[in-house]
């Protein structure tokens, strides 16, 4: 009995020794910051004052700071106090947060259309997204986007989004086509978890308002010439995210999948779903070099019908195709290309780059079988430059032309602000 207290007595000593011996964090300063609150900084933090000081932690936490607009660049130091016990420096350079919007298309057909907003992604130093856009793409639209990351902690925000969407769209239809005025009107609530660094999930709802109105073209009487339906689309969102950013440069991997769940109040119109998944990989290329790829496979209910989710288009899949030429029930996309950085000075780099975009589309009502068809599949390679303020956060004016390489096909410009992906 006694031996067995004596034993115990020796373990607890032991381990008391030990956790004596550990380095200890005094206390966490937060430096260069002037507009990011660095209680935020310390609250999104793993590293606290009392705990353990662990390399890996303070990196882990350097990493997640670079990824807030608010900050273009950050390090770490660490000295000793006295005894075992060091004081922690999170040591900021700031990004400057207030930024347009900008983005600009036009293809060989002449069309152009042009998108124009102010973000601040910094709002009140809590990291959070507040702003607005104006479209004018033939018709109005706008849109207001609220986003509050760690509204509630580390772990927990909310995002609340309006817009008032309005296009002119192309419909396909028995080898035909026809133009209609689309307008989609939503409110939307979403819920963002994060439960560690790498991992963040969203859930939510949005109610909108989703209309279609004949403009000119072929008719059929099997396709409607007015639709107007009112709808509630349930949201999940699951992101993966090891991206590690160095000023313009970007390393690491990224998987975003998204599915929605649509139900309509006619019961005249079938319930639906779509869903799709984009893997992103960075690599570092020499000192100048960087790698980004991106693939995108997606899939929706496969119904026979003209108003199809997955878009060809200009300013989202392929540089140079022009704005919405086609459509379809299942997307493969994959966007490859190579920046080297040209110039790069204290505050401004600009990069040259050259891309290969490629498509192909399932067509409505279609099967797999329809991503193989040489009509469906299209290939853009083309050129660009971007030039980037690296103290202004998304300070990316970027400029390519994109060319098809397979008969028919169109070129083009797109402007816009922002790497492409």
């Amino acid at each position: 009995m006694w031996n067995r207290k004596i034993v115990i007595l020796i373990i607890a000593f032991i381990s008391t020794i030990a956790v004596a011996q550990d380095k200890v964090i005094l206390d966490l300063k937060i430096q260069g910051n002037k507009k990011l609150k660095s209680s935020l900084v310390k609250k999104i933090s793993k590293a606290k004052a009392g705990k353990v000081l662990d390399s890996t932690i303070l990196e882990e936490d350097i990493k997640r700071l670079k990824r807030l607009p608010a900050v273009a660049h950050a390090y770490y130091q660490v000295f000793l106090s006295h005894d075992n016990s060091y004081n922690v420096f999170y040591n900021i350079e700031e990004n400057f947060t207030i930024i347009p919007s900008v983005s600009i298309y036009t293809t060989n057909d002449d069309e152009f259309a042009y998108r124009l907003g102010v973000y601040e992604f910094n709002a009140l130093g809590q990291n959070i997204i507040f702003g607005g856009f104006y479209q004018k793409d033939i018709f109005s639209s706008y849109g207001i986007n609220f986003r509050a990351p760690f509204l509630f902690n580390r772990e927990f925000g909310l995002a609340i989004n309006h817009q008032n969407l309005n296009t002119e769209e192309p419909v396909f239809f028995n080898g035909t086509n026809a133009n209609y005025k689309y307008k989609n009107k939503s409110y939307e609530v979403l819920a963002l978890y994060q439960p560690n660094f790498k991992n963040r999930f969203e859930v939510g709802v949005n109610y909108f308002l989703e209309e279609y109105n004949y403009i000119n073209g072929a008719t059929n009487s099997s396709v409607p010439q007015g639709l107007s339906i009112n709808k509630l689309l349930y949201k999940g969102i699951y992101e993966f995210n090891s991206l590690d950013y160095d000023y313009q440069y970007v390393s690491g991997f990224r998987s975003l999948f998204n599915i929605q769940y649509v139900t309509a109040t006619s019961q005249d119109v079938s319930d639906f779903v779509i869903g799709w998944n984009d893997l992103h990989y960075y690599k570092r290329v020499g000192d100048k070099g960087n790698w980004a790829s991106r693939l995108r496979v997606g899939l929706a209910t496969n119904d026979e019908t003209p108003f199809a989710p997955f878009s060809v288009d200009n300013n989202v899949n392929l540089r140079g195709v022009g704005n919405t030429i086609d459509r379809g029930t299942g997307a493969i996309v994959m966007n490859t290309e190579y920046r080297h950085t040209l110039l790069d000075k204290d505050w401004l780099a600009i990069q040259g780059n050259a891309f290969i975009d490629a498509g192909t589309w399932r067509n409505p009502g279609g099967d797999l079988g329809d991503f193989g068809e040489s009509k469906n599949i299209r290939v853009y390679p083309g050129f660009g430059f971007r030039f980037i303020h690296k103290r202004i956060f998304n300070a990316v004016f970027r400029i390519d032309y994109g060319f098809g390489i397979t008969k028919g096909e169109t070129q083009g410009l797109v402007f816009g602000i922002g790497q492409y992906f």
